[in-house]
């Protein structure tokens, strides 16, 4: 399947139908009056997240999407019929702006949730509601209104408690591979990752957590450099940070400090984000020459962060790795459900 997490698309809620001008035709009613009904309302275009989806690949080849005009009202003073609402599914975690001023319209997180996007118009109204004392035979009534029309941007920010960040070829599809069943493309060359990829890591407990594993950062990457840019959005709605560092890097210290920097210029508290880091690919350094401990050591004194030695390859490590973790995320869980009994 194609990911796809940004499109631009139209909504245009249905018109209103119009009120229309009869008069009562009846046999013994000699004062029968007006009767022109009025117009139906016209339908809304609403959109429900579904946990079931994953990407905005259906809003990739179809663009606009348009609700039912109300029908016109009836003679006898009968409301036409409403217009029937259009109901578009959209995957949990997408985000929904107006794409000429940018402001945010709306954020389905939770499976089931709905937002009306576009408002169906209202219908006109018919000759009856213009009777007067001044005015007993009113010829004339009102046309349904229009719906609302929008053009909106579409952004799908993945659900994940735990992503995986670092530069490429880090080793964090090898890693999500590793603790779940998630099956990512895993090669020895820059970018093999193209797209985010979602594991589910199971804890101790049985529950099951959602980790993601975001495409490599390099420099430049808040900027729009690399892939960088375009999947620094998913990492939003994360709330624990593992931050992988290839321990056969050249410079490990630099490395740390680019993502740190990229986190730190994209903004919206990611560089304040709850971070654990993990020196990969023990198994292919030479230990003569390489002083992991003392890496891991530099590293705790820099980012004030737990700093685990692990191989995703050979599984080492990843054990007290996964139990800080489950330690951040529980910890959280206690403090927001402490601010829940206090509001």
């Amino acid at each position: 399947m194609q990911f796809i997490d940004q499109v631009v698309i139209e909504v245009e809620a249905g018109k209103g139908g119009d009120g229309i001008v009869a008069f009562r035709r009846e046999k013994y009613v000699p004062a029968g009056g007006p009767s022109g009904g009025n117009g139906g309302r016209g339908g809304s275009v609403i959109f429900v997240a579904r946990e079931n989806l994953q990407t905005l690949l259906d809003f990739r080849y179809k663009h606009l999407f348009k609700a039912e005009d109300g029908d016109r009202g009836g003679p006898n003073n009968c409301t036409g019929a409403g217009g029937k609402d259009l109901v578009v599914e959209v995957p949990c975690g997408t985000a929904i702006y107006d794409a000429g001023t940018g402001a945010m319209l709306g954020d389905l997180i939770t499976p089931g949730q709905v937002f009306r996007v576009a408002e169906g118009g209202k219908g006109g109204l018919g000759n009856q509601h213009f009777l007067s004392n001044r005015n007993r035979a009113p010829e004339f009534s009102l046309p349904g209104l229009p719906g609302e029309m929008k053009v909106l941007r579409m952004e799908l920010k993945l659900l994940a408690e735990v992503g995986i960040i670092g530069l490429p070829n880090a080793g964090k599809s090898t890693l999500i591979s590793s603790l779940s069943s998630a099956r990512p493309k895993i090669a020895d060359y820059p970018f093999t990752t193209l797209v985010p990829n979602l594991g589910v890591v199971r804890k101790p407990t049985g529950d099951g957590t959602v980790f993601a594993d975001i495409p490599g950062l390099i420099e430049g990457a808040s900027l729009g450099v690399g892939l960088g840019h375009d999947f620094l959005r998913h990492i939003e709605r994360t709330r624990v940070l593992l931050h992988l560092i290839d321990a056969t890097s050249e410079d490990v210290i630099g490395d740390y400090n680019t993502i740190q920097q990229e986190l730190q210029a994209y903004g919206r508290g990611l560089a304040k984000r709850s971070q654990i880091v993990a020196l990969n690919k023990i198994d292919a350094v030479d230990r003569d020459t390489v002083d992991l401990e003392a890496l891991a050591t530099q590293l705790n004194q820099i980012s004030h962060s737990p700093v685990f030695i692990i191989s995703a390859v050979t599984r080492t490590g990843l054990d007290p790795m996964l139990q800080e973790i489950w330690r951040n995320l529980d910890q959280m869980n206690t403090a927001e459900e402490a601010l829940e009994a206090v509001v």
